[in-house]
């Protein structure tokens, strides 16, 4: 797990907003602070995901004292958003090239790359589900 400071933002006639500084343009916004606080964990694993999918690098997170040093963030309330680790790591694997390329199929019909395709369903097992061996 890995938190990132959020900062919360309320002016007066407006909902309150959240926005994390180390992603620029990952913002939510929540009627109550627990609704805004519960969208900020949602909105933030989102941008991840998607950040993973392109490619794009997880910046690590920035210590509160250079956050708070930017007079932009004076007023804002910063909390902590934890989400689950966002480092990735490269395997190899060995598959017969006939099951690879049925791999490949399924994942393409499920709009799945082959990592994400394999990590679904890895998961899948560990959580208990059948597999094939069992």
């Amino acid at each position: 797990m890995v938190s990132y400071i959020a900062l919360l933002r309320k002016e007066k006639e407006s909902d309150f907003g959240v926005d994390f500084p180390d992603f620029p343009g990952c913002i939510t916004a929540g009627r109550t602070l627990e609704e805004a606080h519960r969208r900020a964990s949602e909105v933030l694993q989102f941008h991840i995901r998607g950040m993973r999918e392109d490619g794009d690098p997880i910046p690590e997170p920035s210590s509160l004292d250079r956050v708070m040093a930017d007079p932009a963030n004076a007023d804002a309330v910063p909390f902590l958003v934890t989400v689950p680790d966002t480092k990735t790591k490269r395997v190899n694997i060995t598959v017969p090239e006939h099951e690879l390329q049925a791999i490949d199929e399924c994942a393409q019909r499920h709009n799945l790359s082959r990592s994400a395709f394999l990590l679904e369903a890895a998961k899948r097992a560990i959580a208990g589900e059948q597999m094939s061996g069992d």
